[in-house]
C-alpha cells in the first residue's frame, strides 16, 4: 500500500478497534442497569445471564452468524459458515475502490458487539422468572440465526436495503430486533408472581440498587458514543472526522433531551422525580437518535430524543396495564422508542422515504417476533422457560447460582 492509503487503512481500523471496545464496555452498563433494577436475591442471576450472554454472541457470531449477515448470499439471507469467511478478498482487509479500507478482524469485533447489545435488551425484560438455562439456550439461537437474518436484509445489502431502509446505527437493526425477541419471551413467561393484582391494579416491584441502575445508565450513554460514532465506518479523512463530531454531539443531546422530558413528564403524571423513568428517559433518547445521528441540527437531535423520552413513559405505563411485566422497561426503551428512531430518520434525511422505513418496521419486527416465539415455545416444550413458584420466590441467586450478591441482608 501507498503511504496515504495506508494511513487511511490505519485510522480506520483503529477507529473501528476503539469504538468496538466502547460498544463492548455496554455489557457492563445493561449488566448494572439490570442488577440495579432487580430485587436482590435476583442480582448474581442477572450478572451471570449478562456475561454469559456476551461470550455466546462472541463465539456463535464467529462460528455461524457474521457470515449469514454479511457473506454472498441472495436478498434475504447471506451465505457460508465458519471462520473463513471473515477475512476480505485480499485475505485480509476489507477492499475499496481506491484499495484496503479496514481489517476485516476490526470489522467482526466492531459487528459482534452490535450483537451482544441486541440481547442484552432480552435479558431485563424476562428477568426474575426466567430459567437461566432456558435464556442461554435463546441466547445462542438470537446471536447465530435470527439477528444476522434480518441484520443481512439491511446492512448485508438484501431486500430492505434495495427498499431504501435507512437505519445509520441501529434503532431498527438492533434495538427493535431485541425488543421484539423480548416481547415474545415475555408473552409466553408471564408476569412475575405478585406484579398484577385480580381486579387489574398494578403493585410495583422496587429495583435493590438504584445506584447501580444509575451507573449502569452513564455507562450506556458513554458506549453509545462507540455505537453511534463507529457506524460512521471512517476516520481517515476531513469529511468522516466531521460526520463523527456531528454524530457525538448529536448522541449526547439526545440523550439529554430525553432523560429531562421523562422527568417532566413523571412529574406531571405521578408529582414526583421518578429515577427510574428518568434513566429509561435517557435511553430513550439514545435508541431514538440511533438510527439517523449524523444528519440532524443539534436542536432537532434533543427534540427528537425528547419525544422518545416521553414516549418510554406512556409505553411503560400501558404495558403495566396490558400486564405485560417487563422489569426494567426494556421493550418500552428498545422497542417503541426503536420504532420512533426509525420514523425520525425521516425528519432529516431527505431520501428517506415512509415507505421504506415502514418496511424495515414490519420486516425487522414480524421476523424476530415471530421466529422468536417459535424458539421460545421449543425450548419451552423441551426444558420450559418458567423457574417453580417456590424458587421465584426464594429468588434465582441461590436456585440458579448458589451464591447471592448480597448476603449480608434479606432481600425477599
Amino acid at each position: 500500500m501507498e503511504a496515504i492509503p495506508e494511513i487511511h487503512y490505519v485510522l480506520n481500523t483503529l477507529w473501528f478497534v476503539l469504538t468496538g471496545a466502547l460498544v463492548m464496555w455496554m455489557a457492563a452498563g445493561f449488566t448494572m442497569l439490570e442488577a440495579g433494577l432487580v430485587r436482590g436475591k435476583n442480582t448474581t442471576e442477572i450478572l451471570t445471564k449478562n456475561i454469559a450472554l456476551y461470550s455466546i454472541a462472541c463465539i456463535m457470531y464467529l462460528l455461524i452468524g457474521y457470515n449469514l449477515m454479511y457473506g454472498s448470499g441472495n436478498s434475504f439471507i447471506g451465505g457460508g459458515f465458519l471462520l473463513s469467511g471473515i477475512a476480505g478478498e485480499d485475505g485480509v482487509s476489507m477492499m475499496g475502490d481506491s484499495g484496503p479500507m479496514h481489517s476485516m478482524n476490526a470489522d467482526f469485533f466492531f459487528q459482534v458487539v452490535f450483537v451482544a447489545t441486541a440481547m442484552s435488551i432480552v435479558s431485563g425484560a424476562v428477568a426474575e422468572r426466567m430459567k437461566l438455562w432456558a435464556f442461554l439456550c435463546f441466547a445462542v439461537v438470537l446471536t447465530a440465526v435470527i439477528y444476522p437474518i434480518q441484520g443481512h436484509w439491511s446492512w448485508g445489502g438484501g431486500f430492505l436495503s434495495d427498499l431504501g431502509y435507512s437505519d445509520y446505527a441501529g434503532s431498527g437493526i438492533v434495538h427493535l430486533a431485541g425488543a421484539s425477541a423480548a416481547l415474545a419471551g415475555v408473552i409466553l413467561l408471564g408476569a412475575r408472581k405478585g406484579k398484577y393484582g385480580a381486579d387489574g391494579e398494578i403493585h410495583p416491584i422496587p429495583g435493590a440498587n438504584l445506584p447501580l441502575a444509575t451507573l449502569g445508565t452513564f455507562i450506556l450513554w458513554l458506549g453509545w458514543f462507540g455505537f453511534n460514532g463507529g457506524s460512521e465506518l471512517s476516520m481517515s479523512s476531513k469529511g468522516a472526522a466531521d460526520a463523527v463530531a456531528a454524530v457525538f454531539l448529536n448522541t449526547n443531546t439526545a440523550a439529554a433531551g430525553g432523560m429531562v422530558a421523562a422527568l417532566l413528564t413523571a412529574r406531571l403524571l405521578f408529582g414526583k422525580a421518578d429515577l427510574t423513568m428518568s434513566l429509561n428517559g435517557a435511553l430513550a433518547g439514545l435508541v431514538a437518535i440511533t438510527a439517523a445521528p449524523s444528519a440532524p441540527s443539534p436542536l432537532l437531535a434533543t427534540v427528537i430524543g425528547a419525544i422518545g423520552g416521553v414516549l418510554v413513559v406512556f409505553s411503560i405505563i400501558t404495558f403495566d396495564k396490558l400486564k405485560i411485566d417487563d422489569p426494567v422497561g426494556a421493550i418500552s426503551v428498545h422497542g417503541v422508542v426503536g420504532i420512533w428512531g426509525v420514523l425520525a430518520v425521516l425528519l432529516s434525511t431527505p431520501d428517506a422515504t415512509l415507505t421504506g422505513q415502514l418496511a424495515g418496521i414490519g420486516a425487522i419486527f414480524g421476523f424476530v417476533f415471530g421466529a422468536s416465539l417459535i424458539v421460545w415455545f421449543i425450548i419451552k416444550m423441551i426444558m420450559g422457560i418458567r423457574v417453580s413458584e417456590e424458587e421465584e420466590y426464594e429468588g434465582l441467586d441461590l436456585t440458579d447460582c448458589g451464591m447471592e450478591a448480597y448476603p449480608e441482608f434479606n432481600n425477599k
